[in-house]
Protein backbone atom coordinates (compact mmCIF):
# COMPACT_ATOMS: atom_id res chain seq x y z
CA UNK A 1 0.00 0.00 0.00
CA UNK A 2 2.49 2.47 0.97
CA UNK A 3 4.80 1.51 -2.18
CA UNK A 4 1.55 2.40 -4.51
CA UNK A 5 1.11 5.70 -2.88
CA UNK A 6 5.05 6.37 -3.26
CA UNK A 7 4.42 5.68 -6.88
CA UNK A 8 1.49 7.72 -6.93
CA UNK A 9 3.15 10.57 -5.74
CA UNK A 10 6.11 10.23 -7.61
CA UNK A 11 3.70 10.42 -10.78
CA UNK A 12 2.41 13.65 -9.55
CA UNK A 13 -1.06 12.20 -9.04
CA UNK A 14 -3.05 12.38 -5.86
CA UNK A 15 -2.21 10.27 -3.11
CA UNK A 16 -4.12 9.29 -0.56
CA UNK A 17 -3.67 7.29 2.78
CA UNK A 18 -6.57 6.77 4.77
CA UNK A 19 -4.77 4.21 6.63
CA UNK A 20 -2.44 7.21 8.10
CA UNK A 21 -5.22 9.64 8.96
CA UNK A 22 -5.33 11.18 11.92
CA UNK A 23 -8.00 12.43 14.00
CA UNK A 24 -7.87 16.39 14.07
CA UNK A 25 -9.38 19.51 12.45
CA UNK A 26 -9.21 19.93 8.47
CA UNK A 27 -6.74 22.00 6.23
CA UNK A 28 -6.40 21.98 2.97
CA UNK A 29 -3.03 24.20 1.84
CA UNK A 30 -2.98 25.39 -1.53
CA UNK A 31 0.99 25.62 -3.30
CA UNK A 32 1.74 27.43 -6.23
CA UNK A 33 5.07 25.73 -6.43
CA UNK A 34 5.90 22.64 -4.27
CA UNK A 35 9.81 21.10 -3.77
CA UNK A 36 9.41 17.37 -4.00
CA UNK A 37 12.34 16.47 -2.54
CA UNK A 38 11.88 13.19 -2.67
CA UNK A 39 12.21 13.18 -6.51
CA UNK A 40 14.39 16.35 -6.72
CA UNK A 41 11.47 18.24 -9.21
CA UNK A 42 9.55 21.21 -8.24
CA UNK A 43 5.62 20.95 -9.11
CA UNK A 44 3.08 23.59 -9.50
CA UNK A 45 -0.76 24.23 -8.62
CA UNK A 46 -0.33 21.51 -5.93
CA UNK A 47 -2.80 20.60 -2.96
CA UNK A 48 -1.57 19.60 0.19
CA UNK A 49 -4.61 18.26 2.78
CA UNK A 50 -3.70 17.72 6.56
CA UNK A 51 -5.85 16.24 9.13
CA UNK A 52 -4.65 16.68 12.93
CA UNK A 53 -0.70 16.21 12.95
CA UNK A 54 -0.62 14.48 9.76
CA UNK A 55 -0.25 15.21 5.67
CA UNK A 56 -3.51 12.97 4.68
CA UNK A 57 -3.13 13.69 1.08
CA UNK A 58 -1.36 15.70 -2.05
CA UNK A 59 -1.43 16.15 -5.57
CA UNK A 60 -2.40 18.58 -8.19
CA UNK A 61 -5.24 21.08 -7.67
CA UNK A 62 -7.79 19.75 -10.58
CA UNK A 63 -7.62 16.08 -8.95
CA UNK A 64 -8.02 17.04 -5.51
CA UNK A 65 -11.11 17.26 -3.62
CA UNK A 66 -10.77 19.24 -0.39
CA UNK A 67 -13.35 18.25 2.59
CA UNK A 68 -15.94 19.95 3.03
CA UNK A 69 -15.29 22.54 6.18
CA UNK A 70 -11.29 22.46 5.49
CA UNK A 71 -9.67 25.21 6.46
CA UNK A 72 -8.40 27.06 3.05
CA UNK A 73 -4.78 28.13 3.44
CA UNK A 74 -3.73 29.62 0.14
CA UNK A 75 0.09 29.34 -0.42
CA UNK A 76 -0.53 30.22 -4.36
CA UNK A 77 1.93 32.87 -4.73
CA UNK A 78 4.79 31.46 -2.70
CA UNK A 79 7.15 28.11 -2.75
CA UNK A 80 5.89 25.01 0.10
CA UNK A 81 8.43 22.61 1.05
CA UNK A 82 9.39 20.44 3.93
CA UNK A 83 10.30 21.93 7.39
CA UNK A 84 14.02 22.07 7.53
CA UNK A 85 16.07 19.99 10.09
CA UNK A 86 19.42 21.01 11.78
CA UNK A 87 20.99 17.96 12.90
CA UNK A 88 24.05 20.14 14.79
CA UNK A 89 22.40 22.71 17.63
CA UNK A 90 22.98 23.61 21.16
CA UNK A 91 19.53 25.27 21.97
CA UNK A 92 20.20 26.45 25.24
CA UNK A 93 23.42 27.88 24.80
CA UNK A 94 24.00 31.82 24.56
CA UNK A 95 26.83 33.19 21.81
CA UNK A 96 26.61 36.43 23.18
CA UNK A 97 27.96 35.74 26.40
CA UNK A 98 31.67 36.53 27.16
CA UNK A 99 33.43 33.44 28.08
CA UNK A 100 33.75 33.71 32.11
CA UNK A 101 30.01 35.35 32.34
CA UNK A 102 28.26 31.65 31.83
CA UNK A 103 29.40 30.71 35.21
CA UNK A 104 26.82 32.78 36.41
CA UNK A 105 23.54 31.47 34.51
CA UNK A 106 21.95 28.82 36.31
CA UNK A 107 20.53 25.53 34.99
CA UNK A 108 16.86 26.94 34.89
CA UNK A 109 18.11 30.49 33.84
CA UNK A 110 19.74 28.57 30.80
CA UNK A 111 16.60 25.99 29.91
CA UNK A 112 14.62 29.68 30.12
CA UNK A 113 16.64 30.56 27.80
CA UNK A 114 16.25 27.66 25.75
CA UNK A 115 12.89 28.39 25.46
CA UNK A 116 12.96 31.53 23.61
CA UNK A 117 15.97 30.52 21.36
CA UNK A 118 13.83 26.89 20.40
CA UNK A 119 10.71 29.95 19.33
CA UNK A 120 13.37 31.85 17.54
CA UNK A 121 14.81 28.13 15.62
CA UNK A 122 10.80 27.53 14.57
CA UNK A 123 10.09 30.31 13.30
CA UNK A 124 13.07 30.33 11.31
CA UNK A 125 11.60 27.47 9.23
CA UNK A 126 13.53 24.75 11.41
CA UNK A 127 10.53 22.31 12.56
CA UNK A 128 12.94 19.65 13.73
CA UNK A 129 16.41 19.75 15.46
CA UNK A 130 19.02 17.66 17.29
CA UNK A 131 20.63 18.80 20.34
CA UNK A 132 24.10 17.32 20.37
CA UNK A 133 25.32 18.50 24.12
CA UNK A 134 23.81 20.58 27.13
CA UNK A 135 24.56 21.48 30.60
CA UNK A 136 22.26 20.04 33.43
CA UNK A 137 19.83 17.97 31.13
CA UNK A 138 18.69 21.72 30.04
CA UNK A 139 17.97 20.00 26.40
CA UNK A 140 15.38 17.48 27.91
CA UNK A 141 13.51 19.58 30.17
CA UNK A 142 13.00 22.08 27.05
CA UNK A 143 12.27 18.96 25.10
CA UNK A 144 9.64 17.60 27.25
CA UNK A 145 8.08 21.34 27.72
CA UNK A 146 7.55 21.66 23.96
CA UNK A 147 6.22 18.25 23.69
CA UNK A 148 3.54 18.89 26.17
CA UNK A 149 2.99 22.35 24.56
CA UNK A 150 4.18 24.88 27.69
CA UNK A 151 6.47 26.39 25.30
CA UNK A 152 6.64 26.55 21.32
CA UNK A 153 9.77 25.00 19.74
CA UNK A 154 10.88 22.49 17.28
CA UNK A 155 10.77 18.85 17.55
CA UNK A 156 13.75 18.03 19.45
CA UNK A 157 16.08 15.00 19.67
CA UNK A 158 18.75 15.70 22.77
CA UNK A 159 21.81 13.84 23.84
CA UNK A 160 22.13 15.55 27.37
CA UNK A 161 25.30 15.87 28.24
CA UNK A 162 28.13 14.92 25.78
CA UNK A 163 30.48 12.23 26.92
CA UNK A 164 34.03 13.29 27.18
CA UNK A 165 37.89 12.61 28.42
CA UNK A 166 39.21 14.35 31.62
CA UNK A 167 40.32 17.87 30.15
CA UNK A 168 39.55 17.27 26.50
CA UNK A 169 36.89 19.51 24.43
CA UNK A 170 34.01 18.03 26.34
CA UNK A 171 35.20 18.87 29.52
CA UNK A 172 35.02 22.43 31.35
CA UNK A 173 38.75 23.64 31.22
CA UNK A 174 38.48 27.27 31.92
CA UNK A 175 38.73 26.95 35.73
CA UNK A 176 41.83 26.79 37.88
CA UNK A 177 42.78 23.30 39.76
CA UNK A 178 41.16 24.34 43.40
CA UNK A 179 37.40 24.57 41.70
CA UNK A 180 37.76 21.08 41.44
CA UNK A 181 35.64 20.96 38.27
CA UNK A 182 34.37 19.07 35.82
CA UNK A 183 31.89 18.81 33.04
CA UNK A 184 28.72 16.62 33.32
CA UNK A 185 29.56 14.25 30.45
CA UNK A 186 33.04 13.42 31.78
CA UNK A 187 33.86 9.55 31.73
CA UNK A 188 37.16 8.00 31.68
CA UNK A 189 38.00 4.10 30.67
CA UNK A 190 35.72 1.59 29.13
CA UNK A 191 33.69 1.20 32.43
CA UNK A 192 32.86 4.91 32.59
CA UNK A 193 31.73 5.46 29.46
CA UNK A 194 29.49 2.59 29.90
CA UNK A 195 28.04 4.04 32.76
CA UNK A 196 27.70 7.47 31.75
CA UNK A 197 25.58 6.54 28.43
CA UNK A 198 23.50 4.43 31.10
CA UNK A 199 23.19 7.44 33.05
CA UNK A 200 22.16 9.42 30.06
CA UNK A 201 19.83 7.01 28.96
CA UNK A 202 18.20 7.20 32.31
CA UNK A 203 17.78 10.23 31.99
CA UNK A 204 15.89 10.65 28.64
CA UNK A 205 18.52 11.24 26.22
CA UNK A 206 17.33 10.37 22.39
CA UNK A 207 20.75 9.98 21.09
CA UNK A 208 24.30 9.81 22.63
CA UNK A 209 27.19 12.33 22.07
CA UNK A 210 30.55 11.99 22.50
CA UNK A 211 33.89 14.11 22.05
CA UNK A 212 36.58 11.97 19.58
CA UNK A 213 38.83 15.05 18.99
CA UNK A 214 39.67 18.13 20.60
CA UNK A 215 37.79 21.39 19.45
CA UNK A 216 37.81 25.03 18.63
CA UNK A 217 36.27 25.88 21.85
CA UNK A 218 37.89 24.29 24.31
CA UNK A 219 40.69 25.53 26.12
CA UNK A 220 43.83 23.67 26.03
CA UNK A 221 43.04 20.80 23.13
CA UNK A 222 44.31 20.51 20.16
CA UNK A 223 41.57 20.50 17.43
CA UNK A 224 42.74 17.77 15.37
CA UNK A 225 44.00 15.30 18.48
CA UNK A 226 42.21 12.09 19.21
CA UNK A 227 40.22 11.81 22.34
CA UNK A 228 39.39 8.56 23.75
CA UNK A 229 40.49 5.34 22.72
CA UNK A 230 39.53 3.01 20.11
CA UNK A 231 38.56 0.42 23.27
CA UNK A 232 36.56 3.16 24.94
CA UNK A 233 35.01 4.34 21.72
CA UNK A 234 33.72 0.81 20.51
CA UNK A 235 32.37 0.42 24.31
CA UNK A 236 30.76 3.93 24.11
CA UNK A 237 29.41 3.22 20.59
CA UNK A 238 28.38 -0.95 21.80
CA UNK A 239 26.13 0.58 25.15
CA UNK A 240 24.40 3.36 23.33
CA UNK A 241 23.57 1.27 20.09
CA UNK A 242 22.07 -1.83 23.15
CA UNK A 243 19.42 0.91 24.49
CA UNK A 244 18.35 1.66 20.49
CA UNK A 245 19.95 5.06 20.81
CA UNK A 246 22.12 6.80 18.13
CA UNK A 247 25.70 8.47 18.78
CA UNK A 248 27.00 11.40 17.45
CA UNK A 249 30.86 12.08 17.55
CA UNK A 250 32.35 15.73 17.81
CA UNK A 251 35.13 14.93 15.81
CA UNK A 252 37.21 17.19 13.87
CA UNK A 253 40.79 15.16 13.68
CA UNK A 254 41.03 12.50 11.02
CA UNK A 255 42.51 10.12 13.55
CA UNK A 256 39.34 10.32 15.61
CA UNK A 257 37.27 10.39 12.85
CA UNK A 258 38.14 6.90 11.74
CA UNK A 259 38.28 5.26 15.09
CA UNK A 260 34.49 6.50 15.50
CA UNK A 261 33.58 5.36 12.21
CA UNK A 262 34.96 1.76 12.46
CA UNK A 263 33.50 1.58 15.37
CA UNK A 264 29.68 2.32 13.96
CA UNK A 265 29.11 5.65 14.82
CA UNK A 266 26.22 7.15 12.94
CA UNK A 267 27.14 10.74 12.42
CA UNK A 268 30.27 12.66 12.68
CA UNK A 269 30.23 16.54 13.83
CA UNK A 270 32.38 19.06 12.14
CA UNK A 271 34.92 16.30 10.23
CA UNK A 272 37.04 19.88 10.07
CA UNK A 273 40.65 17.81 8.86
CA UNK A 274 38.72 14.70 7.44
CA UNK A 275 41.30 12.71 5.39
CA UNK A 276 40.56 11.09 2.22
CA UNK A 277 40.89 7.69 3.99
CA UNK A 278 38.12 8.88 6.09
CA UNK A 279 35.97 10.22 3.06
CA UNK A 280 35.71 6.70 1.97
CA UNK A 281 35.34 4.90 5.34
CA UNK A 282 32.04 7.46 5.22
CA UNK A 283 31.15 6.66 2.02
CA UNK A 284 31.49 2.67 2.32
CA UNK A 285 29.83 2.66 6.10
CA UNK A 286 26.94 5.23 5.08
CA UNK A 287 28.39 7.44 7.71
CA UNK A 288 26.61 10.73 7.83
CA UNK A 289 28.49 13.96 8.15
CA UNK A 290 27.40 17.33 9.80
CA UNK A 291 29.94 19.51 8.93
CA UNK A 292 29.06 23.21 10.25
CA UNK A 293 30.34 25.28 7.31
CA UNK A 294 28.11 28.60 8.44
CA UNK A 295 29.62 30.02 11.90
CA UNK A 296 32.96 30.84 10.95
CA UNK A 297 32.75 34.28 9.77
CA UNK A 298 30.20 34.74 13.29
CA UNK A 299 32.90 33.24 15.33
CA UNK A 300 35.51 35.89 13.94
CA UNK A 301 33.19 38.58 13.65
CA UNK A 302 31.38 38.65 16.95
CA UNK A 303 33.47 36.87 18.59
CA UNK A 304 36.36 39.39 19.59
CA UNK A 305 33.71 42.07 20.43
CA UNK A 306 32.44 39.44 23.54
CA UNK A 307 35.77 38.66 24.36
CA UNK A 308 36.99 35.60 22.80
CA UNK A 309 39.88 33.93 23.94
CA UNK A 310 42.61 34.43 20.94
CA UNK A 311 43.03 30.67 20.91
CA UNK A 312 39.71 29.79 20.30
CA UNK A 313 39.20 32.54 17.05
CA UNK A 314 42.46 31.26 16.37
CA UNK A 315 41.82 27.36 16.07
CA UNK A 316 38.47 28.81 14.38
CA UNK A 317 40.78 30.32 11.60
CA UNK A 318 42.82 27.16 11.15
CA UNK A 319 40.37 24.93 10.66
CA UNK A 320 37.57 26.90 8.36
CA UNK A 321 38.54 26.71 5.19
CA UNK A 322 39.93 23.24 5.68
CA UNK A 323 36.68 21.93 6.76
CA UNK A 324 34.64 23.66 3.83
CA UNK A 325 37.51 21.87 1.14
CA UNK A 326 36.16 18.84 3.08
CA UNK A 327 33.02 19.63 2.32
CA UNK A 328 33.53 20.02 -1.25
CA UNK A 329 34.90 16.58 -1.53
CA UNK A 330 32.02 15.10 0.42
CA UNK A 331 29.71 16.31 -2.28
CA UNK A 332 31.53 14.76 -5.15
CA UNK A 333 32.23 11.83 -3.29
CA UNK A 334 28.21 11.28 -2.74
CA UNK A 335 28.53 10.98 0.83
CA UNK A 336 25.55 11.60 3.19
CA UNK A 337 25.53 15.17 4.42
CA UNK A 338 22.97 16.79 6.40
CA UNK A 339 22.53 20.50 7.76
CA UNK A 340 24.03 20.63 10.68
CA UNK A 341 24.98 24.24 11.80
CA UNK A 342 25.95 24.31 15.51
CA UNK A 343 23.41 26.88 16.32
CA UNK A 344 24.30 28.00 19.57
CA UNK A 345 27.76 29.33 18.64
CA UNK A 346 26.03 31.98 16.07
CA UNK A 347 22.90 33.00 16.66
CA UNK A 348 19.38 31.25 17.61
CA UNK A 349 17.36 31.55 14.25
CA UNK A 350 19.89 31.79 11.47
CA UNK A 351 20.22 28.27 10.76
CA UNK A 352 19.10 28.29 7.33
CA UNK A 353 21.96 31.10 6.30
CA UNK A 354 24.20 27.92 6.42
CA UNK A 355 22.25 26.73 2.97
CA UNK A 356 23.50 29.25 0.82
CA UNK A 357 27.41 27.81 2.36
CA UNK A 358 26.08 24.62 1.01
CA UNK A 359 25.88 25.86 -2.51
CA UNK A 360 28.36 27.73 -2.44
CA UNK A 361 30.95 24.63 -1.75
CA UNK A 362 29.83 22.73 -4.47
CA UNK A 363 25.63 21.46 -3.60
CA UNK A 364 23.54 22.56 -6.31
CA UNK A 365 20.17 24.21 -4.66
CA UNK A 366 17.83 21.27 -4.39
CA UNK A 367 20.61 19.27 -3.05
CA UNK A 368 21.31 21.22 -0.28
CA UNK A 369 17.61 21.61 0.42
CA UNK A 370 17.35 17.71 0.32
CA UNK A 371 20.20 17.65 2.93
CA UNK A 372 18.19 19.85 4.69
CA UNK A 373 14.92 17.86 4.64
CA UNK A 374 15.09 14.18 3.48
CA UNK A 375 18.73 13.24 4.33
CA UNK A 376 18.69 15.08 7.57
CA UNK A 377 15.38 13.02 8.83
CA UNK A 378 17.28 9.58 7.36
CA UNK A 379 20.59 10.90 9.95
CA UNK A 380 18.17 11.18 12.77
CA UNK A 381 15.76 7.65 12.46
CA UNK A 382 12.69 9.44 11.41
CA UNK A 383 12.95 8.65 7.38
CA UNK A 384 9.36 8.11 7.50
CA UNK A 385 8.33 10.04 9.57
CA UNK A 386 9.56 14.15 8.63
CA UNK A 387 11.74 15.57 5.78
CA UNK A 388 9.29 15.52 2.74
CA UNK A 389 5.69 16.34 1.93
CA UNK A 390 3.93 12.51 1.46
CA UNK A 391 0.92 11.32 2.93
CA UNK A 392 1.36 9.74 6.44
CA UNK A 393 4.42 12.22 7.28
CA UNK A 394 4.06 15.30 9.88
CA UNK A 395 2.46 18.00 8.41
CA UNK A 396 5.69 19.88 8.80
CA UNK A 397 5.59 22.47 6.20
CA UNK A 398 7.00 25.96 5.37
CA UNK A 399 6.97 28.33 2.43
CA UNK A 400 8.64 31.29 1.00
CA UNK A 401 8.42 33.57 -1.88
CA UNK A 402 10.34 33.42 -4.81
CA UNK A 403 11.83 30.20 -6.12
CA UNK A 404 14.38 29.14 -3.81
CA UNK A 405 16.10 26.64 -6.40
CA UNK A 406 17.01 30.30 -8.20
CA UNK A 407 17.48 32.08 -5.25
CA UNK A 408 18.83 29.87 -1.98
CA UNK A 409 18.92 32.76 0.23
CA UNK A 410 14.83 33.08 -0.04
CA UNK A 411 15.09 30.10 3.00
CA UNK A 412 16.47 32.97 5.17
CA UNK A 413 13.17 34.81 5.07
CA UNK A 414 10.63 32.20 6.12
CA UNK A 415 7.02 33.43 5.56
CA UNK A 416 5.10 30.84 6.65
CA UNK A 417 5.72 27.45 9.28
CA UNK A 418 3.17 24.67 10.35
CA UNK A 419 4.67 21.82 12.32
CA UNK A 420 2.43 19.03 13.25
CA UNK A 421 -0.30 20.77 11.67
CA UNK A 422 -0.15 23.86 13.89
CA UNK A 423 0.47 27.05 12.21
CA UNK A 424 3.04 29.13 13.89
CA UNK A 425 4.13 32.03 11.50
CA UNK A 426 1.42 33.16 8.58
CA UNK A 427 2.32 35.97 6.26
Amino acid sequence: MVRSLLAALLAGHLAFNTAFAAEGPVSAIRAGRLVDVVTGKVLSDQVLIVRGDRIEGIGSASAVSIPAGAKIIDLSGSTVLPGLIDTHTHVTSDPTLPPYHGYGVSHPRLALKGAANAKATLLAGVTTIRDVGATGYTDIALRDAINDGDVPGPRMLVSGPALGITGGHCDDNMLAPEFEHESDGVADSVDGVRRVVRRNVKYGADLIKYCGTGGVFSKGTKVGAQQYTAAEVAALIDEAHMHGRKVAVHAHGADGIKVAIRAGVDTVEHASLIDDEGLQLARKFGTFLSMDIYNTEYTQTEGPKRGELEEFLRKDREVAAIQRENFRKAVKLGIKLTMGTDTGVHRHGDSPKQLAIMVRYGMTPMQAIQAATLVGADALGLKNQIGALAPGYFADIIAVEGDPIANIQLLENVQFVMKAGEVYKSK
